[in-house]
């Protein structure tokens, strides 16, 4: 595996980061809102993405749009660096192709999902965090359980200091579900669209190609991925006791029966619009970059 699709990997994912995570920041807040309360029995200070916005710029100040930005590029950097360059260096193998010599869906899903599965795990920590920080909000808009983290540094020296080492991957396997599902998903669609749109003569520009590519899998990822993701956002977000338990739930599963219980089904989906607006332009910036970004080392890296 190149060291260098490793760095350009995670530079790629960093250069996405930035652009969708206030997408992010309003996605954590309308995953929080009304937690284990019946539909229409809370305060809803967040109703639809746009609104979403507006309220947090207004009562948090503009750079609130910006909050966890820190701990999320990290988290960025460790996963996609790791998956991307796992699943190019499968393509390079030819581990992802099938007898005939095309893109396998099933097989690419495998690499995204084992390249998704040690990222996630290794980026638990900084996952943690950035949901923590993007959760804090002014009194009058705050939703979820508020962590009194002023850095991210001062986030891992409290929970450190509470909870000890393997406290900061309270939660890990919960990410590690969404991120298996995200990636495989994400990975799997954006090769065979790929495949797709260049073999049938639809799109053949190299970058127009990686853009729609992108796209299409960012789409696909959306959908896939709501319910992880809230599951996710809640363990993470969650107080602990003097003990190191979480306050509200004891672990995925219970997490998932309590808020089909208190919210319905409706629960598992809050956010999906702003996972949409998020995924669809992540993927879509990611793979572009980083497909740039591999053309741009080929071009100019020294022949032998």
């Amino acid at each position: 595996m190149a060291t260098s699709d490793f760095v350009l990997g995670g530079v790629a994912a960093m250069g996405a980061g930035i652009v969708t995570n206030p997408v992010e920041v309003v996605k954590t807040r309308m995953q929080l809102q009304g937690e284990l309360a019946a539909r229409g029995s809370h305060a809803q200070p967040y109703k639809n993405v746009l609104q979403a916005f507006v309220t947090v710029a207004k009562n948090d100040g503009i750079l609130g749009l910006q909050k966890g930005l820190a701990p999320a590029l990290c988290f960025q950097f460790i996963i996609n660096s790791i998956r991307l360059s796992t699943y190019t260096h499968a393509v390079e193998k030819g581990w992802v192709h099938n007898k005939n010599g095309e893109i396998s869906f099933a097989r690419g899903m495998f690499w995204g999902a084992l390249g998704g599965v040690v990222g996630s795990y290794c980026g638990s920590p900084f996952f943690l965090i950035k949901t923590q920080l993007q959760s804090q909000a002014a009194k009058q808009i705050a939703v979820g359980y508020q962590h009194p983290h002023t850095s991210m540094s001062d986030a891992i020296t409290q929970i450190y200091r509470k909870s000890g080492f393997f406290g900061l991957w309270r939660g890990s396997m919960a990410s590690v579900s969404r991120a298996t599902v995200a990636s495989s998903v994400q990975i799997a669609t954006f090769g065979k669209a790929k495949c797709l749109l260049k073999d049938n003569g639809l799109v053949t520009q190299p970058t127009f190609l990686s853009f729609f590519s992108g796209l299409a899998a960012g789409s696909f990822v959306s959908v896939a991925v709501t319910p992880f993701d809230v599951i996710t956002t809640r363990l993470y977000n969650q107080g602990v006791d003097a003990q190191g338990r979480g306050l509200y739930y004891k672990g995925w599963l219970d997490c998932v029966a309590k808020i089909l219980r208190s919210e319905g089904t409706y629960g598992l989906f809050k956010g999906f619009w702003p996972i949409y607006l998020r995924s669809a332009p992540y993927s879509t910036l990611v793979l572009l970059f980083f497909d740039e970004l591999i053309g741009l080392r080929e071009r100019y890296a020294p022949h032998k």
